[in-house]
């Protein structure tokens, strides 16, 4: 398999992936939302609920390709590199939470800044992921996640009370207060979805993103390596849902449950798009995807903050009234055409394609923005 042409499909599994995270984060409305484009409540797995962990896999299985000019090795080099990248990812999620702050309060508090968040999540993942990668052996990685997912059940079991895996009563969030502070977690919330101890078995999508990576590497029968992901990531999935009676599948905590149904099926979406770009050689409509996926870091940085100033800052007069930006695209564009959920959905869509443009002329003028 030549290397130009598996980037292709990572880059489109990744644009795809950060298409879908612009949608689900920003509706036209949060009263008006599909099933599938919104987390589910508690228990149980909806298409929302994927989009994380498949851009952790996403990043394990880039870190292969990224690692092989050191030979995957530790040197000081890559130490250096690795610890570099973990801070400016971290950096960016607290530079995202203190715009946040100041856009919506109009002030800045640093006894009440959210430390936790996406960004903060794949930093820690990437970081401590990127050194056990390239320090153990595969097999002694399986070994270690393997681990992790067992103890992480056991310990929240163990320390959950009568009812360990409901909001009140688990481990995760208590420990993240007691880390962290509640005033520095997400509002409103028992359990911050992006807190610290749910990390632990996250790191597990990054390393086993790394060791699909390094199939992909290694096998040249593209046909033998399309079914081997297949065998893989399907029954990851069966089990999953089997564990899923002892241990609800649940990504606000990030279960291990959760982590072997998102990794199965991440295996077999990569898989499928690896047959239809390499070996059906049908590539082109992957091309907008594209343009998401190589420019990932960029696309959700300033998603995220034009999102929250047109939701907040800039304002029109409508009918005598002050609204912001995006109520008069929903209530007044959309609304009236296609009705307040396909309006929502419509908004989403008309956003999603805002900002695909703007990337686009990026990618024209080759400006790819990489840390």
């Amino acid at each position: 398999m030549k290397k130009t042409e598996r980037i292709i499909a990572l880059d489109a599994f990744r644009g795809i992936t950060i298409a879908a995270m612009i949608m689900v984060n920003q509706p036209g409305s949060w009263s008006y939302r599909y099933s599938q484009m919104k987390h589910c409540d508690w228990n149980g797995c909806t298409m929302t609920d994927l989009i994380f962990p498949f851009f952790l896999f996403i990043v394990g299985v880039a870190m292969w390709f990224s690692f092989q000019k050191y030979g995957q090795k530790l040197t000081k080099s890559l130490t250096l590199k690795i610890l570099r990248r973990t801070v400016i990812l971290f950096m960016i999620g607290l530079f995202l939470n203190l715009s946040f702050q100041f856009i919506e309060t109009r002030g800045i508090s640093l006894s009440t800044l959210r430390i936790t968040g996406v960004f903060q999540r794949i930093a820690l993942c990437f970081g401590i992921g990127a050194i056990l990668c390239v320090t153990l052996k595969p097999k002694h990685l399986f070994i270690l996640t393997m681990g992790i997912l067992i103890g992480y059940w056991a310990l929240l079991w163990g320390f959950g009370g009568s009812d360990p895996y409901s909001p009140e009563s688990t481990i995760v969030g208590k420990i993240d207060i007691e880390l962290l502070g509640k005033n520095h977690l997400r509002k409103g919330y028992p359990v911050d979805a992006s807190g610290l101890f749910g990390t632990i078995p996250a790191v597990v999508n990054v390393i086993w993103g790394y060791l699909t990576g390094r199939m992909i590497s290694l096998n040249n029968d593209r046909n033998k390596l399309i079914l081997n992901m297949f065998l893989l990531g399907i029954p990851a999935v069966f089990l999953a849902w089997i564990w899923n009676y002892s241990f609800p599948i649940n990504k606000t905590l990030w279960t291990s449950s959760f982590v072997l149904f998102s990794v199965g099926s991440a295996l077999i979406v990569l898989a499928f798009l690896i047959w239809i770009i390499d070996i059906k050689r049908k590539s082109k409509w992957a091309s907008p995807f594209i343009v998401f996926g190589v420019n990932p870091l960029f696309a959700y940085v300033f998603a995220e903050l034009w999102s929250s100033i047109i939701s907040n800052l800039i304002k029109i007069r409508v009918k005598g009234d002050m609204v912001t930006l995006k109520s008069w695209l929903y209530n007044d564009i959309f609304v009236p055409f296609a009705g307040n959920l396909n309006g929502s959905l419509l908004y989403s869509i008309f956003i999603m394609i805002f900002y695909w443009l703007i990337l686009w002329v990026l990618n024209r003028k080759k400006i790819f923005i990489k840390i």
